[in-house]
Formats: structure tokens, C-alpha cells, sequence
């Protein structure tokens, strides 16, 4: 048997068809305690399905590290490309 419809503001975005999109946008709590809600549901997400598990290793910790290695080095790139020593000036 089919499953219930489901509201378009209940679905995750992944569940969104496009056509569906602008009425999903608009139907978001975009408040900043709904985007603090949001941010923080995010992130129990991520603890949940990589940190605390049973048989866990050290992929959600490590993937979690090398996102931030990779974000500061976007942000100081600028700088490192100054620092560079170059055989033609």
C-alpha cells in the first residue's frame, strides 16, 4: 500500500522535487532560533550517524578534521600564495 502524502514543509530536501522547491524554501523557519534549531539538528545528525555508534573507528573524527585543515587553508590561501619564494620576481 502507498505510503500517507507527506506535507512539502515536512519533507527533507532530499525528498523535494523541483518543482515543489520554492514552496519548501519559503515554508522554512528562517528566524534565527529556527536556523540555530536547524544547525543544531544538523549536527546531531552528523554525531549520530558517525560519531557515536557502536562499532565506530576513527572516520567521522577524521573527516571532520580534514574538512577543517581544508577550510583554513581556504581561508589563508591568499596569504601562503604571497609567502611563496619564487626564482623570478
Amino acid at each position: 500500500m502507498a505510503d500517507a502524502p507527506v506535507a512539502v514543509a515536512e519533507k527533507r530536501l532530499l525528498d523535494v522535487k523541483m518543482g515543489e522547491l520554492p514552496s519548501w524554501i519559503f515554508s522554512r523557519d528562517l528566524t534565527p532560533n529556527g536556523i540555530l534549531a536547524a544547525i543544531r539538528r544538523g549536527h546531531d545528525r552528523y554525531y549520530n550517524k558517525y560519531v557515536n555508534v557502536k562499532k565506530g573507528g576513527i572516520g567521522g573524527v577524521a573527516m571532520l578534521l580534514v574538512g577543517y585543515v581544508a577550510l583554513s587553508y581556504i581561508w589563508e590561501y591568499d596569504h601562503i600564495k604571497h609567502d611563496r619564494w619564487r626564482k623570478y620576481h
